[in-house]
């Protein structure tokens, strides 16, 4: 049987930050845990961080209300961000006054921001603990004490000389 993630999502609509601005933030918690994402927000010194933040609690809490009432089997620790985008919304058309009685038009915009979270999948999970395992097991083996002793060449022990050995053979060939 196919194990199915349920999605949970929150929405900050109507914000007055430019959705090239909230995406910097939204690309820094894109695909990590919810718990190292609220960390990172935390931390990070943009005037739309708290903003994040919010709508990502926001959308935690809507995954633990739904999971109760729905009866769904829901570990909030493996729930990850699964997508964060910043939307354009409408533009608010603002004029500035300009020298010699003229106008410059310009545009404040705003962005939709929407985080949505999700679980991961069982299988994927048991898949990377099964490879960090591995990946542990192999870098605990050593080499066996024959196998590093037969690359090891005697002509390059034996050519290895102290400089007095190799002044007496220049000394010799010079002799010659």
């Amino acid at each position: 049987m196919q194990y199915e993630t349920q999605e949970f999502r929150a929405e900050a609509k109507f914000q007055r930050v430019s959705p090239q601005k909230a995406k910097l933030v939204l690309d820094l918690i894109k695909g990590r845990r919810v718990e190292d994402a609220l960390q990172t927000v935390a931390f990070t010194k943009k005037r739309v961080a708290p903003l994040v933040e919010k709508v990502l609690r926001s959308a935690l809490e809507n995954a633990n209300y739904l999971s109760e009432e729905r009866g769904l089997d829901l570990d909030v620790d493996n729930l990850y961000v699964k997508t964060a985008v910043a939307n354009e919304g409408p533009r608010l058309k603002r004029i500035r006054p300009a020298p010699m009685g003229r106008a410059f038009r310009y545009q404040r915009r705003i962005s939709m921001i929407l985080i949505s979270v999700a679980e991961k999948k069982r299988s994927a999970l048991a898949r990377t603990v099964e490879a960090e395992t591995e990946a542990e097991a192999k870098t605990k083996q050593k080499p066996a004490a024959g196998k590093s002793a037969a690359k090891k060449s005697p002509a390059k022990s034996a050519a290895v000389k102290t400089p007095a050995a190799k002044k007496k053979t220049a000394a010799k060939k010079t002799a010659k």
